[in-house]
């Protein structure tokens, strides 16, 4: 199921930080109570291979996010535990140190059930067991959720475990969002700030189409 256009679910989940702050983050109010939008991303494992990449990418620009009054947040399911682990261990040890953003730790996967971006191939009853026996790895994609001030997400993706993302087309889709709430027009395809938008009308999408 789809949230874009729908509230982001309220739910609340333990998170940890650089500073081994045990916390407790409910992202729909993050963004209601504080007025900002929020990005949400979601990777697969602490202490694997592409996920480190993709941290650390965001971190790189989050000057970028502060300046569009975006708050960054990351999740997985591991433990708060092994987020502190991890969020100590340098960088030339695949670790994420230097990384000072919170990162949720879903380990009971409340709400990456909720989303639907578990990685569970199939489920099987197990008579002898007398219990329901999961296939797959019970851990999120890389799932993305950009969510705007009122906790309405304006946007979600999600990747196959071997592909990074683009922090860069956050930023841009951040920008385009801003500015339909500011301007009331739409962007057209891969508009960049200071490029020109659209009006919501055939007449100005021709003009646009005919001076492009």
């Amino acid at each position: 199921m789809s949230f874009v256009g729908k509230k982001f679910p309220n739910i609340t989940v333990k998170a940890m930080n650089s500073m081994g702050d045990n916390l407790n983050i409910n992202v729909f109010e993050e963004a209601v109570n504080n007025k900002k939008k929020v990005l949400l991303f979601w990777y697969p494992k602490d202490f694997t291979f592409v996920c480190p990449t993709e941290l650390h990418a965001f971190q790189a620009a989050m000057d970028e996010f502060e300046k569009r009054n975006t708050i960054v947040i990351g999740a997985s399911c591991d433990t708060a535990e092994v987020h502190f682990a991890w969020l100590n261990t340098p960088k030339d040890q695949g670790g994420i140190e230097g990384v000072t953003y919170p990162i949720l730790a879903d380990t009971n996967r409340n709400l990456s059930s909720v989303l639907g971006i578990l990685n569970i191939t199939g489920e099987e009853y197990n008579e002898e067991l007398d219990a329901v026996l999961v296939e797959g790895d019970s851990v999120s994609y890389r799932a993305t959720y950009l969510i705007d001030e009122e906790g309405t997400v304006f946007h979600e993706g999600i990747n196959h475990m071997p592909l990074g993302r683009n922090v860069h087309d956050f930023i841009r889709l951040i920008d385009a969002y801003t500015h339909v709430q500011e301007k009331g027009e739409v962007c057209p395809a891969n508009w960049e700030e200071g490029k020109d938008a659209m009006k919501p009308s055939l007449k100005d999408t021709a003009e646009y189409l005919a001076s492009h």
